[in-house]
């Protein structure tokens, strides 16, 4: 399975308005990027796309990446050094749990979409939304390039 064909249209507008949603919230910026494989460590590979995507450049430096690899069954979750700066240990865990709950009975969307929504409301007290708020990363979900041999 490519990773771009692992979500329905549907699927992808729900996850990309569940984004919208959240960041409604807070001030962070939250990307979904999806692979087919991940051969390295999740984190590892996690955090190299964090920077490949651009997710640093923030004003705040509260980026949120929240990354699949769906033929290995493998996600993680990555916030930028603003975030790990002010949040207190163990911030993403109760995040990561329910994903994970929920990826393990098959509901991916489900699992993705809550996790996005958990990140926004945990990150308002921290970088609350402001009027004057823009929206710096794009909310799209990003897809590896595997079928052409390619990496982000």
């Amino acid at each position: 399975m490519k990773a771009s064909g692992f979500f329905s249209q549907e699927q992808q507008e729900r996850i990309v308005n569940a984004i919208g949603e959240a960041e409604r919230a807070t001030s962070g910026e939250i990307r979904v990027h999806i692979e087919t494989t991940c051969s390295e460590k999740v984190l590892d590979r996690a955090a190299w796309l964090f920077n490949k995507l651009g997710m640093t450049r923030t004003a705040e430096r509260n980026g949120v990446l929240f990354y699949l690899a769906v033929k290995d069954k493998k996600f993680a979750i990555v916030g930028d050094t603003g975030i790990n700066s002010v949040v207190p240990p163990g911030f993403w865990d109760n995040i990561r749990d329910l994903m994970k709950e929920r990826f393990m009975n098959g509901l991916f969307t489900e699992g993705l979409t809550e996790g996005i929504i958990m990140a926004g409301n945990q990150l308002k007290e921290h970088f609350p939304y402001a009027a004057n708020d823009v929206n710096e990363l794009d909310n799209t979900i990003s897809f590896d390039n595997t079928e052409t041999g390619e990496k982000l």
